[in-house]
Formats: structure tokens, C-alpha cells, sequence
């Protein structure tokens, strides 16, 4: 039957002309490219390199653009116009919008399944990837990595975990205690994990500065200097925010930079 997809989309199902439908045991499987339109709640949805937000950003498609579906796939889940789905619809090379904000008539597939040639694990991204931590929304308790959540070091471990794929990071990763923020540069020191003055993609920034220090997730350096951070519990208490920063010891900059 194909790949699996998890939806809960609102019904928005038409009619299937059989022209455009093989059939396999009975089931109707697109077999031809299909059409749909972008409907969203803001001006513009984002289109990624690869089937999933942690892929990078390559363009937007503005609210009521009509795209070719050329064959989908399935990827991260996204909740969108249209409910919760994991299917990505591919709308030109290197081009992919998830189908929870696309109309196409019908709540299953439409286009056939994309080939052996999606991009490979998008690894680092390159840009800001967004708020996909688990424990969004949630202010208290301890997650899953013995950290609490909203906290800005529980939003490094998601993106330690999510990004960098080390499943094993924790409170006591490599038997060191990682503890507040301001004493992450140390702990990852203890560990045998680089700890550099300069910020690269994917590293987490780190600061000593207040009372209990920061840390948040590099997602992009400028050719300036300046860097994009995504970071929790700073200029939104217990919730998720980007800003532009440098490099520095002051409030609000991070001078050390994590490197898992």
C-alpha cells in the first residue's frame, strides 16, 4: 500500500476521476502528477529543500498559489490548515511544502510516491529551523533528557538530540552533572566536547551571564559576524524566540560555543 501517512486533516475530499488512479487490491493509488492550492492562515507558506522542517529553507508560496504536485512523500508531521499530517508534496526540484496546507480535493494521496532520489538527511540545517520542541507550551515538570522544561537547556538538549542525533545526551551526559546554563561550557569541556570562541552552524552558544547563564542553538552565521540564535526562556519566558546576536560577555551575547 505505499508509505503509511499519519493524517487528521478535515475532510476535503472530491471525486477521483479513475484516469488519473491506478488500482491495487482494490485501492485507489495515484498514479499522475495532480494540483492544489496554498491555503494558510498567514501570508505565505514555506517551502523546504527536503520532506520536513528540519530541511532548509528555500522560498515561500504565498496564500492562494496553485502548485504542481509532482509525487509525495512523507516526512515530519505538521499541523496546518487542514489538521496534522506527515505527507510532503514535492512542487519542483528540491522544492517541498507539506500537504496539511495544500488543497487537493481528497485527504489521501493524490500524486504518486516520490522515487529513491529525496534529499539525504538534511544533517546541520542551515537556517532557522522553528519551535518543533516536544514539551512546547509545557512550563513545568522535568523532560525526558532530566531538565525542565521551557528552560533554555532543555530546548539545547531537543536540538542536541534532533539535529546532532546523539540520543544519549542527558543531565549526566558523559558522566559530567550539565546542570544551569552557566555551566554547560565547562561540563562540555570535562567531556572531551569542543568548546570554540566562534560560532559555527549548529553549535550551542553559551554564556555565563546572570544568574544562571544561557544557552541556545546556532542556526546561522552572518557574513558580519553576527548570528541567528533559536533559543527558549529569554526574550519570551518559557517559550520559543529567535534573535540576531555577536559575539561577546555581555548580557544577551554568547561567547563560548558548544560543538557537539
Amino acid at each position: 500500500m505505499g508509505i503509511t501517512a499519519i493524517t487528521t486533516k478535515p475532510v476535503r475530499l472530491a471525486v477521483a476521476s479513475l484516469a488519473g488512479l491506478g488500482i491495487a487490491g482494490g485501492i485507489a493509488v495515484a498514479a499522475n502528477a495532480a494540483t492544489g492550492t496554498v491555503h494558510t492562515s498567514s501570508a505565505s507558506l514555506s517551502v523546504r529543500s527536503g520532506p520536513g522542517t528540519g530541511y532548509a529553507k528555500v522560498g515561500t508560496l504565498a496564500k492562494g498559489a496553485k502548485v504542481t504536485i509532482s509525487c509525495q512523500t512523507t516526512g515530519s508531521t505538521v499541523k496546518g490548515t487542514y489538521g496534522s499530517s506527515n505527507i510532503w508534496d514535492k512542487v519542483g526540484t528540491g522544492r517541498y511544502v507539506s500537504d496539511a496546507y495544500v488543497y487537493t480535493g481528497s485527504d489521501g494521496r493524490v500524486a504518486p510516491a516520490c522515487g529513491s532520489t529525496l534529499p539525504s538527511n538534511p544533517g546541520t540545517p542551515s537556517d532557522v529551523i522553528g519551535n518543533n520542541y516536544p514539551y512546547s507550551g509545557q512550563t513545568s515538570g522535568v523532560d525526558r533528557w532530566n531538565m525542565y522544561k521551557g528552560q533554555c537547556t532543555s530546548f539545547a538538549a531537543w536540538r542536541i538530540e534532533s539535529v546532532h542525533k546523539i540520543k544519549g545526551f542527558t543531565n549526566q551526559y558523559k558522566g559530567q552533572h550539565w546542570g544551569n546554563a552557566n555551566s554547560w561550557d565547562d561540563a562540555a569541556r570535562r567531556s572531551g566536547v569542543t568548546v570554540a570562541s566562534r560560532p559555527k552552524v549548529g553549535d550551542i552558544a553559551q554564556s555565563d551571564a546572570g544568574s544562571f547563564g544561557h544557552v541556545a542553538y546556532v542556526a546561522k552565521v552572518n557574513a558580519n559576524g553576527t548570528f541567528v540564535v533559536e533559543e527558549y526562556n529569554y526574550v519570551h519566558p518559557e517559550h520559543y524566540g529567535t534573535r540576531t546576536v555577536s559575539v561577546g560577555s555581555g548580557r544577551g551575547q554568547f561567547d563560548s560555543f558548544i560543538r557537539f
